[in-house]
């Protein structure tokens, strides 16, 4: 289907990673500083980062680069697959949806998931991993395990599982790695560069 990349090549760089080690969730110490955190990075409304993005659900895949603009509940995600020169854009503003760039034609919702897997058959959450890339929770009951740095390691959330492999060090630290999971689904994002105004 072209609206799906298929892949050419091994997910270089995105594989072979081990997960660091990971302390008690429960210790309210390293539960206060999580919060503290999240506060801090929800205080920024504007933010965006580039990187390399891989997607998988039920044996079929695709990888590329990505750019993700966020401010407040708006954004703006462009995805480009040089093997295959095909890309597409993904944009939120005033609630309502878009998706360009796909087979068809341009298909408009309110549901950025439900749009992506109708169009491409891929699960990815979008609206928890505008926090989850940040290394924040998003709404919803969740567990979290810390790395032997403070940083979460890993957190189970919305029936996604999540690994953080590796941050960046500015204040508060962001992830550079996430890699995400629930089922046959899978998202992997690798990130080149954070930004804010």
């Amino acid at each position: 289907m072209k609206a799906r990349w298929m892949l050419a090549v091994a997910l270089v760089g995105l594989v072979g990673c081990t997960a660091a080690p990971v302390r008690q969730r429960d210790d309210v110490a390293l539960l206060a500083k999580q919060q503290q955190r999240e506060t801090s990075l929800r205080s920024v409304s504007d933010w965006s980062f580039r990187g390399k993005l891989a997607v998988s659900q039920a044996g079929n895949g695709g990888s590329g680069s990505i750019e993700w603009h966020q401010r407040d509940e708006d954004f703006d995600i462009r995805l480009a697959a040089p093997i295959t020169r095909q890309s597409w854009r993904l944009t939120r503003s005033a609630g309502q949806v878009r998706l360009e760039g796909i087979e068809g034609g341009t298909r408009v919702g309110v549901d950025a998931e439900a749009l992506l897997q109708e169009a491409t058959g891929w699960r990815i959450p979008v609206q928890a991993m505008a926090d989850w890339v940040r290394g924040a929770r998003t709404e919803g009951v969740a567990e979290i395990d810390f790395t032997e740095d403070g940083l979460p390691g890993t957190l189970a959330q919305q029936g996604w599982s999540i690994e953080f492999r590796a941050w960046d060090g500015s204040s508060p630290p962001r992830p550079l790695k996430v890699y995400a999971r629930s089922g046959d689904a899978s998202v992997r994002l690798v990130i080149d560069a954070w930004a804010t105004p």
